[in-house]
């Protein structure tokens, strides 16, 4: 009997997107009878000092300045990975990574964040790696600072985004238009009515899901609840806080009074089942909930979406008509009304989000790795 195939899931936490899809990838790779393991780049393998002081400043940058995240951003993404001007942090956590490679021998190493892929691309360089390494991109962008070409195989949410990275200089068969993974819950249908009901809303006024990611208090949140305040007409509002008790106290606070219109929660595992009983989502545009969300079909208008790889989701969706975008409060005050006084709005979104959606990815790029391209033809058809 062979053994099962080791696989190593290279992730880091900046912003909660790249661990979940290292979560949704281990579990699919054990369903296929893999033995996977998710190693934290920045934690593990750099410091945890570092990782601590680095995820400071990235949200800190966010909360108060991030103009300035969305020109690094750019600046980035005009540097090749090749550049002096890297000053060697492609190499951070190289060393230790070796030693982790040495120790556990996996058949496999899957990255979900630039600078694990980067490290293990330097070893690959200088000869001291030769493990079969595959890149999951996280987000609806490619970002120069993902691409290497070292890589020996990319997965990437769109067409669209397998031409940017042909642009780059790889090849076309290192390439496979996948999707972003998101969680097998997001593959099932739930009944509207069933999760109202579980969820102690009528069946009939609009319900209006408001999210902002794992870290609620980055980006239009508190606004979007602000605009939903002002609002003189029925309707039901889930508001998901994400992780931090004082800014879900915050909201609590901002609604009080209203407690019959506005559910306020903090991190949550009942997404799945909140977007079942959804008529709209509003969203800053982060890449797992872009694809979580058009898994189920849910229309989105984003609103609060952060520079850099936010709005370049953001401008992806847009542009194949899978959600509407408001840049002030004013232009969300409108979206929302436009979406609920005109069944044609809602009813385009999903049409369009149908013909693009790829709720399959985890299985596809799986299936892809291991080695069963039937299967692989027909998830992909």
């Amino acid at each position: 009997m062979a053994a099962a195939p080791r696989v190593l899931i290279l992730t880091a936490s900046y912003g909660w997107g790249h661990h979940r899809v290292a979560q949704v990838l281990a579990v699919a790779f054990r369903r296929a009878g893999a033995q996977p393991a998710i190693v934290d780049h920045f934690r593990e393998l750099v410091h945890p000092a570092f990782d601590n002081a680095s995820r400071a400043l990235y949200y800190g940058i966010l909360r108060h300045a991030a103009p300035l995240w969305g020109v690094a951003y750019w600046l980035g993404d005009q540097i090749p990975t090749t550049s002096r001007l890297l000053l060697g942090f492609n190499s951070l956590g190289t060393r230790k990574l070796r030693r982790l490679l040495d120790a556990t021998a996996p058949d496999l190493v899957v990255t979900v964040h630039a600078t694990p892929a980067a490290a293990l691309c330097e070893l690959q360089k200088r000869g001291r790696s030769r493990v079969f390494h595959a890149t999951v991109f996280t987000d609806f962008v490619a970002h120069t600072q993902w691409i290497f070409e070292q890589v020996d195989r990319y997965f990437v949410p769109a067409e669209e985004i397998a031409n940017d990275v042909f642009a780059h200089g790889i090849p076309r068969d290192r390439v496979v238009v996948s999707g972003v993974p998101v969680d097998e819950e997001f593959m099932r249908p739930l009944d509207k009515s069933a999760a109202r009901l579980a969820l102690g809303l009528s069946a009939r006024v609009p319900v209006l899901l408001l999210m902002g990611g794992g870290q609620g208090s980055v980006g239009g949140l508190e606004g979007a609840v602000r605009v939903l305040r002002e609002m003189d007409r029925p309707f039901q509002a889930l508001v998901v806080a994400g992780r931090g008790a004082g800014f879900a106290e915050r909201l609590r606070h901002l609604c009080r009074g209203r407690e019959g219109q506005f559910r306020v929660f903090g991190y949550t595992e009942s997404v799945r089942q909140f977007m079942a009983a959804a008529d709209l989502l509003v969203t800053k545009a982060g890449g797992v909930t872009l694809a979580e969300a058009m898994a189920v079909e849910l229309p989105m208008i984003f609103f609060g979406s952060l520079p850099g790889q936010e709005a370049r989701n953001e401008r992806f969706a847009t542009g194949l008509g899978v959600a509407l975008v408001a840049k002030s409060r004013g232009e969300l005050r409108e979206a929302i009304f436009r979406s609920f006084d005109d069944a044609s709005v809602l009813q385009s979104l999903r049409e369009n989000i149908r013909r693009v959606r790829r709720p399959l990815a985890a299985d596809l790029i799986v299936e892809s790795l291991l080695g069963k391209p039937a299967r692989l033809r027909e998830a992909a058809s």
